[in-house]
Parts: C-alpha cells; structure tokens; sequence
C-alpha cells in the first residue's frame, strides 16, 4: 500500500483539491438526505441510520469511499445552525471564508507552544489579540492583550485563575444568580470557596444587593458580571456594576460570550458601555461572530496578571532561547498543543472589518426584534420581553409548562425546527437564538406556525402525515 497523501508539503494542494471536491459533494448529499435543520427521528433513528451507514469503523481493510460515505452520514445526521429554523442555541453558522481559512489552518497544522512549531501563527495571533483586546478597553490601552481558548467555560476559568494569583491565592467568587454555569464550576475546579450567589430579580444582576453583598464581606473578592445571559440575552447594567466593584476594590470579571459581539455594530455598541471597566472579558467569536468552532478570547487589561502563566519547559522554551529572542508561548495558555484558531478570526475581521461585521450583528438583532413583534401580534403566543440582543423568549397561549417541552421535542424528532427551552418567573419557555443573518420574515412566520400546528395536534393527540 503506497503512502497516504499528506494535506501540506509541496504536493499537499494537489493532494486536496480531489478530496475537497469529495467533501462538498458529501455535504451536499448528506443535507439533501436530511431535508431540515435536523435529523427527523430523534436518538435512536439517528444512531441506527449512522450506524448502517459507517459499518465497521476499523476493517481490516481500509474502505477508499470512507471519505464521501462518512462525511454524507455525518451531514444527513447534523443539526444545520445556517438553517433559518435551527434556533435553539448559541451556535451560529459559520462564514465560508472563516471555514477555507480553517482549512489552512488544518492543512499547515502549526502547533502554538513554541515558536519554531507556529512561527507566522505566533506573529499572527499576537496582532488579532491586541486588536480585539483594545476593541475592548479602548485604543489606549496598549498593552492590553487577549488569550485564545476553545470558548466561554475555558475564558471564565483562566479569569478565575488570574483573579486568584493576583490577589496571592485566594479570592472569592461573587455572581448574580443570572450567571453561566461555567463560573461556579471554574470555583471547584480551582479549590476555592463556594461562590456568593446575588439575586438578579429581573434577570440581571441586582446593584444595590451586589453592594450590600460587597459590603458584608471580607478578603479578595472577584465580582463576575454577564452581558448577554445564555437564558434570555440580557445585560446586566454594567456601570453600576463597575461602580461598586471600584468603591469596594473587588475585581471584575465580564462574561460576555454572547454580548460581546455587540462591540461591532455602532448601533448596538452603547449596550456594553462598562465592559471596559473590567479585570478580564470573556468573549466567543463562535457565537456573534459568525466562526467555527472555536474562537473564544479571554481578554486582560493588565498583562502583569498573565505572569501567573509562566512556564518553563526546556524542550519547548528554554531560558538561552528566549534570552536569543524566540517568543514564549507557555505563558499564552494552560494548553500545550493549541491549534492555530487565530487564522480564520485574522482573515474575517480583515476581509469584513468592523462595518461588515456590525451589519451582521444588526441583523440578527433586527430578527429578533421582528420575531418579538410577530409573537406580541399573534393572540395564540406570549412574549416573555422585547429582545436585548438575539434571544426571543415565548411560549403558546394559555399552555401548560408540559405542553410547551411537548411541542418542543416533537418538533426535534419531527427535525423541523430546533428550539431551545428556558425557565424563568417560575414558567418554561421556548427560545428562539437568532444567529443567521440570512433568516427573513418568512422564516420567522413559518417557525411560529410549525409551534403551532405541532401544539394543535398534540392536544388532539396525534401527529401529522
């Protein structure tokens, strides 16, 4: 058997353009075979239907079809967010340009743990941290940088970590009852004290019981605010925020994940006014920023803080290298091998810029918008609130909190529209994430009649041809 063909090298693109063709025809057949933004039968449909397709996943003889036939089931059995009735989470549709540079990326497959592994990808990652990071805290901020991670759970957790060397090995992890999950869990993780849970009545962060909070307690405390809750979108009023955390020297953690791509649009940018008040700011391009996955950021006004990262591994940064001038990349994560994921977020600011991608955050915001007046016009609907960001919270007239999961898992088995589910004020709400910014008016009534009809023939308790 002759060697496989490697992806990189001189003969690399002639290698892959055949295999690309292989793939997109793959991609093609697989969605043609799957019809809507997911699989129609729910678990156990999808897994025999992937099962017969795959057979035996290691033959002892190789299969030369495996390429097409695996990437076809993998695409017939994936929920597609460019789909405009696949709303359920904060997972967008990624940009096809975002997507090729990603193949280069995995083409080269630079590993970002030492210079002479990434060299262009080191100077690469260095410039796009800068720049996002003073998208942040303003162009004065020089020094400001960012870290990549793998998304919003790894961000919080670095924050976490930062927060607690900085202030010698301990600190006390203050959140609204509004926060991600991923705070309280970075506190286990990294063996500190139960976080002091505050009250968000109104689905953000309380000011007032964040100062009497404050106020009570003792030693170094990590206040952690969100703008963009993965519930309902919301932001929590930061300046106020920032206000208390300054006149009880608490540091302040912004988890913006979701919001922070709000930091593109002119018309939408005010919302985050206080982000840079912050210690630290998680950020996720693979949510308002259109990127695959992943491309979170965890941004840091004080490089200083970042010595608490520093690592000495000889055979990766060595003192006399370092002292020559090679980059130390240790200290850039808690990760060794780090793929390139700078690459695709490099090619889409520079291809889009700032316009571009503000006319994108527009748009799905202006969706939202639309969808909440479709639900307030509709006498068969309830709207929980008018959108902040993307996030439409609603649910059918009158129905019970059973009714409302009902309708939802029949429409995921149906594979007709993927909803998501939240509970708040003590009720069960279906959520509509809007991502894609090619999702148009008539999507937004189809999605809304799809709930309906689905409710309607549960309550007479059949299903539809």
């Amino acid at each position: 058997m002759s060697t496989p063909p490697l992806a990189s090298g001189p003969e690399g693109p002639r290698a892959l353009r055949p295999l690309l063709d292989t793939v997109l025809a793959a991609l093609d057949a697989g969605a043609r075979a799957r019809g809507g933004p997911l699989p129609a039968g729910g678990p156990d449909a999808v897994a025999a239907r992937l099962r017969q397709a795959v057979g035996e996943a290691l033959p002892d003889q190789g299969a030369p079809n495996a390429l097409h036939v695996l990437i076809r089931a993998f695409a017939e059995g994936a929920a597609d967010p460019a789909h405009p009735l696949c709303a359920a989470h904060l997972h967008c549709p990624s940009l096809a340009l975002a997507t090729a540079a990603d193949l280069a990326a995995s083409a080269l497959n630079p590993s970002l743990d030492s210079w002479d592994q990434a060299p262009a990808a080191s100077e690469l990652e260095a410039m796009i941290a800068g720049v996002l990071a003073r998208e942040i805290y303003g162009a004065g901020e020089r020094e400001a940088t960012s870290l990549i991670t793998t998304g919003g759970t790894e961000s919080n957790q670095l924050a976490l970590l930062l927060a607690r060397e900085a202030y010698g090995g301990s600190v006390r992890l203050v959140v609204g009852d509004n926060a991600h999950h991923s705070l309280p869990r970075a506190a286990w993780l990294l063996g500190l004290p139960d976080p002091v849970v505050v009250p968000a009545p109104a689905g953000t962060l309380d000011p007032v019981a964040l100062d009497e909070t404050l106020t009570r307690l003792t030693g170094p405390l990590l206040v952690a605010a969100t703008a963009g809750t993965t519930d309902a979108g919301l932001i929590d009023p930061l300046p106020e925020i920032a206000a208390r955390c300054a006149a009880h020297g608490a540091r302040l953690h912004i988890d913006a994940a979701y919001g922070g791509g709000l930091l593109f649009s002119d018309r939408h940018r005010a919302r985050l006014t206080g982000l840079n008040a912050a210690d630290t700011v998680t950020l996720d391009l693979h949510k308002l920023g259109w990127q695959p996955v992943a491309a979170g950021l965890l941004a840091v006004k004080n490089p200083r803080d970042l010595t608490a990262l520093r690592h000495r591994a000889d055979y990766l940064n060595a003192a006399d290298d370092t002292e020559a001038g090679l980059p130390d990349l240790l200290g850039r994560s808690l990760r060794t091998t780090r793929r390139p994921d700078v690459l695709k977020l490099a090619v889409t600011l520079k291809t889009l810029g700032r316009d571009g991608l503000g006319t994108l955050v527009d748009q799905v915001c202006a969706r939202a918008r639309d969808l909440a007046a479709l639900v307030e016009e509709h006498p068969g609907f309830e709207l929980h609130a008018r959108p902040v960001i993307s996030t439409v919270l609603f649910r059918p007239a009158g129905a019970t909190d059973d009714t409302v999961a009902a309708v939802r898992r029949a429409l995921l088995t149906d594979g007709r529209a993927v909803l998501g589910r939240t509970r708040l004020d003590g009720r069960l709400w279906l959520k509509a994430t809007l991502l894609n910014p090619a999702t148009g008016p008539d999507d937004l009534a189809a999605l809304l009649h799809l709930v309906t009809a689905r409710q309607a023939t549960l309550v007479e308790g059949h299903t539809p041809r």
